[in-house]
This record gives C-alpha cells, structure tokens and sequence, in this order.
C-alpha cells in the first residue's frame, strides 16, 4: 500500500485499541445513552410546529406545516399534510406519524424547544464544537476532551463512536473507539493488509493495541455477517439511516453504553419544502431510523435515552429561495423506555415577532449544557463533582426527563 493509503488506514487503532476491554461501569447500571447529532443545523421550526402562532404562518407562506385542524372537520378525513397534535401550542411533522409520534403517544419521547447554545456565530463548524466540546464559554477551547469523553471517563464505561473518523465529543483521555457502519460489506482495509499492517507493528509498544482494534473490527464483521450473507451477492440490500441504526441497537444492547452518531444533509437555504419535500424526506428517514433503533434495543429500550441534537435552529422566516438560513435556537428530542414524554420539556414562550432572538431566530432557553447535567444526574446519578468534570462551570438543570 501507499504511505499515505497506510497512515489513514492505522491513524485511528490507537484509539480502536482499548476498545476489547469491557470497563466496568458501577455508576452507570443498564443504563444506555446515543446521542444523535444533525450536523447543518436542521429546521426545528418544522419538526416541531408552533401552530397556535398566527406569525409562524405569515413569516413562512410556502414552506409551513398546516395547523392539526386544518382540513379537517365535520365528516371530512384529517388533511394528510398537517402537523401532528402535540398540545395546544405545537404540532409534529407528519412525516414521523409512523415512527416518533406513536413513541411520543406512548409516553416514550418528549421535544424540548428553545434548545441550543451560548455561541452565536451561526456557524456550522463553531456551533458543533461548541457542542462536541462541552467546555465552559470563554475559558478558552481544548480539542482533545470532548464532553461524551468525559461522561465515559466518569463512570468508566464502554463508548463507540460508530463514526468514520473519532469525533471531538469522543475526543479526551479515555480511548474511545469509532467504526463507521455502513459499507461493511466493503472495508477499506482486508485481511491480508491487516496482516501487513500487524507486522509492521511487531515488537513494538503499539502492537497489543492494533491487533486488539482489528480484533474489535473484525468482531463487527462478524456480528453482520448473517445480515451481509442473506443479501444477494453478499451486499447490504437497504441503505440509509434505518440499516445503520439497526446495527447500532445490536452493538450498544450487547457492548456499549455510550454511543455517539451523526447524521448529514441538514442545510436547508434552497428548496426545503414543508409537509413534503426536501426536509421532509430527511426526517421521515431519521424518524424511521430512530423507531427502528427502538425495536432493535427489545427489552433494553427501557434503559436506553437517545438524545437528537443540531448545532442551531434556522431562520425563523423563509428566505427568497423557500429555505431557511442559520440560525439560533433548535428543539431537542429525547427519546427511551423511561423517558418521561408525551410532553415538551423545558422553559417556553409564545412564539411571535417580539420573542425573536436578533429579530430573526428562536431565542435559546434550554441551554444545552444544563439539559444534558440535569439527564446524566438522573440516569447515572451522578453528584455535584461528577457533573463538574463533565461540563465544568455548568450548573445541572432537571427538566424532568427521566
């Protein structure tokens, strides 16, 4: 092989090799925890609709979700492409009335508005290392501790990252390992190029940790096997989110209690849609990934939370292209057995003109850093000084999610 094709293809073992030890996790319990990033800051404003606003409809005219009732009445079917009722103030996107909506009915998913951060940059890359980092505003960025990093240290439990490359929210003095899952059928790296690349690493301080991080790839390969050999010609069938999902619940319902996913394709400017369209296809696939999660995790799901986050909100009125642009504050979504949904979560207020942050974006009053303290609190129970370690200066904040 190349140098170059050789140093990409081993840069990340270091990492992959502690992935063999099962660390134990007395705080933690059965407790199951994946965070779900949206990264290119998804439209929160049509995931979840604030349909009592008579402003939310005149600063969107092309792009809205209709209220629930509209379409409606009397003898006449529901209109297809309304929002989903929630309460009296919000409604869902009707792409997840398959998926989310009978979770949240159930009591097993909650969304909390006016989520977000601090930083208002409005720029993608700042705004996911706001979050990935964790770190307390102002007091300056290190980019080798990431706040999933610390949570795994604190409770000394094992975390995958089911990534191409080790995110920053991985990053931090527990080696973590990552392992993307998709294209399994295809890795970059065979047999016969592990093998070159173990010999290379013989009789050297790092030869125990790149054979244990091919053992824990080839673990994986195997684990798929069945899936792989049932599909013609030994390739994945089905593609998307849902597949890469599934294989995510069996890894974390047999190994892993700390998982960390991202998802692309939330950059909205041009042609975003609005019951149908662009967004919409993208949240009916996440929607069916996130169910399918769920069913994959069986008995577990009681003690598994997943936790769908975005680096901001967008816009709150439509551009000249029927998107939207960057914006501020988004809506997370909190999904498990034991969530205490059904409902939404956290401080709100009306939505109007006057609300605006900026005369232009949802204002952020769910701060992300209180939300996710207040969570870790309740699922691992974590004290004061654990949480400190976690996210340093923040103060936990208990929405009563759990």
């Amino acid at each position: 092989m190349k140098r170059r094709t050789l140093l990409k293809a081993t840069a990340a073992l270091p990492m992959a090799g502690l992935a063999g030890r099962l660390w134990a996790a007395p705080g933690a319990g059965n407790s199951r925890l994946l965070v779900v990033f949206l990264r290119g800051g998804y439209d929160a404003l049509n995931l979840l609709v604030p349909v009592a606003s008579k402003y939310y409809y005149e600063a969107r005219p092309n792009i809205a979700i209709a209220a629930p009732a509209a379409g409606g009445g009397g003898a006449a079917p529901p209109n297809p492409n309304a929002a989903l009722p929630l309460d009296a103030d919000w409604g869902l996107h009707p792409a997840l009335r398959d998926s989310i909506y009978p979770l949240f009915q159930q009591g097993q998913a909650a969304f909390i508005p006016f989520a977000g951060t601090d930083d208002i940059s409005r720029s993608h890359f700042e705004t996911q290392d706001t979050i990935e980092l964790g770190q307390a505003p102002g007091a300056g960025r290190d980019y080798r501790s990431g706040f999933l990093n610390r949570l795994a240290a604190t409770l000394g439990g094992p975390a995958l990252s089911f990534t191409d490359q080790l995110p920053l929210i991985m990053q931090g003095g527990l080696q973590v390992p990552n392992m993307t899952l998709r294209n399994l059928a295809k890795p970059a790296v065979d047999q016969r190029q592990s093998g070159v690349i173990s010999a290379m690493y013989q009789d050297t301080a790092l030869a125990a940790q790149v054979r244990e991080g091919f053992s824990v790839r080839a673990e994986v390969l195997r684990e798929m096997a069945g899936e792989m050999e049932a599909a013609s010609r030994n390739a994945i069938a089905a593609k998307g989110f849902e597949l890469e999902a599934r294989r995510i619940g069996r890894l974390m319902k047999e190994k892993y209690r700390i998982g960390f996913v991202d998802v692309g394709g939330w950059d909205s400017h041009v042609g975003q849609g609005g019951a149908n369209g662009y967004l919409a296809d993208r949240l009916g696939e996440l929607g069916r990934g996130l169910a399918a999660f769920a069913q994959e995790m069986g008995g577990d799901w009681r003690d598994t939370a997943v936790v769908v986050v975005s680096e901001f909100g967008r816009t709150f009125r439509e551009n000249g292209n029927r998107g939207t642009d960057h914006g501020h504050g988004s809506a997370y979504w909190v999904l498990g057995g034991a969530v205490k949904g059904g409902r939404l979560a956290g401080e709100q207020k009306r939505v109007e003109a006057a609300t605006l942050f900026q005369n232009r974006d949802l204002p952020v009053l769910n701060e992300y850093r209180a939300v996710f303290g207040g969570l870790f609190a309740r699922m691992y129970g974590l004290g004061s000084a654990q949480l400190e370690q976690v996210f340093a200066g923040a103060k936990a904040r208990d929405i009563g999610l759990l």
